[in-house]
């Protein structure tokens, strides 16, 4: 049987005498849309942080296609090994580099052919539908045309895991809607194991194949149904 993409083992995080995990544990399988929901401090971006390398357990085991990459207050895989991709609530633009050198900082580091940088950039801006933004600046786009670049950022290495961070919570709500099924289209393209946290059970009708719920730091239910997933318009 193939290994879930991501597993966490009874999972614990603290800050001071703050439990943001208290004993998580679940997996997420390979190519699956999974959408953390819960309200705001219930450890839904801890989560994600702790997934990426960000944050290192205090117990409790993270693995990765079946590999430990962190356990119990050790890293065994730091972040720039685990092949994921990281959207931002606040995206993370690089303000002085344009769109397209935002995605060239990334791939520079990956060891790939020029060429082969190419075709990735090519490929990722026209995944999220703005080729024609490739020479301008952060500050120059809408915040929709942001969140796009942000998308294409995470993508171009063409990781293993999308891991987003509320990432529409800044839009309005027919924007919000319009980025929402553009993701949903995307996942599906890419078939990318994907974790998503929102407080928006919109979000989760729209692009989960499986919803987690959380409260106070823990996973209360864990609820997977593909055919509940709607078509973006």
């Amino acid at each position: 049987m193939k290994a879930a993409a991501i597993t966490l083992t009874d999972v614990t995080k603290r800050f001071g005498s703050h439990v943001a995990l208290d004993s998580v544990s679940l997996e997420v399988l390979p190519g699956t849309a999974a959408v953390v929901l819960g309200p705001s401090g219930c450890g839904k971006t801890t989560m994600l942080r702790v997934i990426a390398g960000l944050e290192v357990p205090d117990s409790g085991q993270v693995l990765l296609d079946g590999t430990t990459v962190s356990a119990a207050g050790r890293t065994h895989v730091p972040p720039h090994r685990r092949q994921l991709g990281f959207v931002f609530q606040d995206l993370a633009l690089w303000p002085h580099l344009t769109v397209r050198q935002n995605l060239d900082f990334v791939l520079g580091s990956t060891g790939l052919s020029r060429p082969e940088q190419e075709r990735r950039a090519h490929d990722a801006l026209a995944l999220v539908r703005i080729e024609e933004l490739a020479g301008r600046y952060p500050h120059q786009l809408s915040g929709g045309e942001q969140q796009r670049v942000a998308l294409a950022r995470a993508i171009v290495p063409e990781p293993r895991v999308l891991l987003l961070d509320e990432p529409l919570s800044s839009l309005d709500a027919e924007l919000r809607a319009d980025l929402r099924s553009e993701l949903a289209r995307l996942q599906r393209a890419l078939s990318l194991t994907t974790v998503y946290v929102t407080h928006d059970r919109k979000d989760a009708a729209v692009l989960a194949d499986c919803v987690i719920e959380m409260r106070a730091g823990r996973v209360l239910a864990v609820h997977c149904d593909r055919s509940r997933r709607h078509d973006p318009a």
